[in-house]
């Protein structure tokens, strides 16, 4: 008599989201299309606030790296008002 045999457990893999929080609004709606045939043009737009950047995407880069060259974008384009410091 052998031992009974083992059940192989399966760890379902992590999918990458279809859609992005926005930088702008804060929201779950920003999906970034990649267009390969195109010379690799990608565009990024949010349903809610109407944002919308193209980029130049590289045959390695998908669509969080391109959601990444979004927010680095968006935050360089933030003015920062400097901090007033108190005098006392």
């Amino acid at each position: 008599m052998g031992r009974r045999r083992k059940k192989t457990i399966h760890i379902p893999k992590k999918k990458l989201p279809k859609f992005f929080s926005c930088p702008r609004c804060g929201k779950e709606t920003v999906k970034v299309e990649i267009f390969r045939d195109e010379g690799g043009q990608a565009v990024a737009t949010c349903s809610s606030c109407g944002l919308k950047e193209e980029f130049t995407a590289k045959s390695a880069q998908g669509e969080v790296d391109v959601y990444c060259m979004l927010t680095d974008r968006v935050y360089a384009n933030l003015k920062r008002t400097p901090t007033s410091k108190k005098e006392a």
